[in-house]
């Protein structure tokens, strides 16, 4: 079978409600490119019927397909789609679609060259936030302040959940990646970073939705255990680009 162009992974958690349309948006979205795809759908242990849906879902598109990752966590569910894809671009997509799915194209060639990482960005010059209560907007910017200090300087943000990779650069980071939460997407910038890939902020509409399952100021200290551990791990070599 030919190899895709480019792979979706969406990871999803008790996703009943949102997935059926957001599902719905990526394939009329794909259906008017030109180059093939394909789209990994992954339920991290859901207890509604997020798991049917994506059966039903799949059953019914050839090029959607379901796993199930038991591993508990965000991180361990976009690890098993990245290492199952085929593209030779990988796409990692939050199933609220909080970035308008029209916005893909944007992180990939022709419109972007030269990059290992394309990560959404709702801080960088041109982005813009929709519907974020004040208060919220401030958790994620106490929350970025903390990462760049202590893990990854000069990235404005590190947690939207829309980033893109090169098959190969995909293929290393996520066989390195060793955490499972919501820090996995800081671990996997601070290797990038350590064995030299190029990572690029597109800038990014952002639509804010109250479900959203992450709470910034909850969060923070999590985090900030994680980048400990991450901070760990590199002076124990774990990182190494000859690893």
């Amino acid at each position: 079978m030919q190899r895709p162009f480019l792979s979706i992974i969406i990871p999803a958690y008790n996703e009943e409600f949102r997935l059926p349309d957001t599902l719905s948006q990526v394939e009329s979205f794909l259906e008017e490119q030109i180059y093939s795809s394909e789209v990994w759908i992954v339920d991290n242990n859901s207890t509604d019927r997020t798991s049917e849906i994506i059966q039903e879902y799949s059953s019914r598109n050839t090029n959607f397909q379901g796993l199930f990752e038991k591993e508990p966590g965000k991180g361990a569910a976009v690890r098993c789609g990245m290492l199952k894809a085929q593209g030779d671009f990988l796409f990692m997509c939050d199933a609220d679609l909080s970035m308008p799915i029209k916005e893909l194209n944007n992180f990939l060639p022709p419109q972007l060259e030269g990059f290992d990482i394309a990560i959404a960005s709702r801080e960088a010059p041109g982005a813009v936030r929709y519907d974020e209560p004040q208060f919220r907007h401030l958790g994620g910017r106490l929350m970025n302040g903390l990462i760049q200090l202590f893990a990854l300087p000069g990235i404005n943000d590190t947690q939207c959940g829309f980033k893109c990779f090169s098959a190969t650069t995909a293929k290393d980071l996520f066989q390195h990646q060793t955490l499972s939460g919501w820090s996995f997407d800081i671990e996997l910038l601070y290797i990038a970073r350590q064995r030299g890939f190029t990572i690029k902020e597109i800038p990014i509409p952002w639509i804010y939705h109250q479900e959203s399952k992450v709470n910034p100021f909850r969060d923070a200290l999590k985090i900030l255990l994680d980048i400990k551990t991450i901070r760990r791990n590199s002076a124990q070599g774990l990182y190494d680009p000859e690893n």
